[in-house]
């Protein structure tokens, strides 16, 4: 179990990483939809429900009591998409 979790967990510059493994199988314990990794704020983002888990000394924290939510300006947009009202179902 242990050379699993070292494999799973690469430590990188001092930090903790993932290996690409272990964000595959990682699921956000609320939507049930991939989680992928923030560097900027060392944290596991749903963009699903637009929650992010922190990660606390190389270990993701999903209980859903330990996630924030996060502003809809930081999540990425998804393709297609405009911001105009016109589209959004308004009219001039």
């Amino acid at each position: 179990m242990v050379r699993v979790s070292r494999v799973l967990l690469r430590v990188r510059d001092g930090g903790f990483g993932f290996s690409k493994s272990l964000l595959e199988i990682l699921v956000c314990p609320l939507s049930k939809q991939p989680l992928r990794m923030c560097e900027q704020s060392n944290s596991l983002i749903s963009d699903a429900i637009g929650v992010a888990y922190p990660i606390a000394n190389g270990i993701p924290c999903l209980v859903p009591k330990d996630g924030k939510i996060i502003d809809t300006d930081d999540m990425p947009k998804p393709a297609g998409s405009a911001d105009s009202p016109n589209e959004k179902g308004m009219s001039s």
